[in-house]
């Protein structure tokens, strides 16, 4: 994976352009942020909510790191259609954290809307982050069709999986 921003991995500093196996970055991201967005989830939906400031505070400032490592990893290009996309997704966003809250017992419409931020921006970073892991586990980020039909198998199991939790969520 080529980055585009320095950075430093396993003690070992990186510069802009340098290339960095897949296999040191996906596997540190997707379990660091699975941690911190799942507390980021159970503080913004448990029983003993803290205070909105520091839900904010909490995650706003780990969106904010893992935004800049994602800039410096994948691009600034990439990262705007990561909040492009996620703009467009909404409602995609909404039957997945509803769907999440089911399993608890919970709905989203029993939390106000600005309880919902920070979980939905952390799905949004959870999301892209796998995106980018498909295409580097598949080797298809520098074959246009082999990352075309990547694309299009993510697009289409993620409407699938949309639907299929919409779906039950409404039985």
């Amino acid at each position: 994976m080529k980055i585009y921003g320095p950075i430093s991995i396993a003690s070992r500093k990186y510069a802009k352009g340098d290339y960095v196996p897949w296999y040191f970055i996906y596997p540190f991201f997707l379990i660091h942020m699975l941690i911190f967005g799942g507390f980021g989830f159970f503080m913004a939906y448990g029983p003993d909510r803290p205070p909105v400031l520091f839900l904010y505070a909490h995650g706003g400032i780990a969106i904010l790191v893992y935004t800049l490592f994602y800039r410096n990893l994948f691009g600034r290009d990439e990262v705007k259609w990561m909040f492009i996309n996620a703009a467009l997704g909404l409602l995609g966003i909404y039957t997945q954290i509803d769907w999440l809250l089911s399993l608890f017992g919970r709905q989203i419409g029993d939390y106000p809307m600005y309880v919902h931020v920070i979980p939905v921006l952390y799905f949004v970073l959870y999301t892209f982050l796998i995106r980018h892991a498909l295409l580097d586990i598949t080797r298809s980020r520098e074959h246009p069709e082999r990352k075309k039909f990547v694309e299009n198998a993510y697009v289409v199991a993620s409407v699938a999986i949309y639907l299929i939790s919409y779906f039950l969520e409404r039985r």
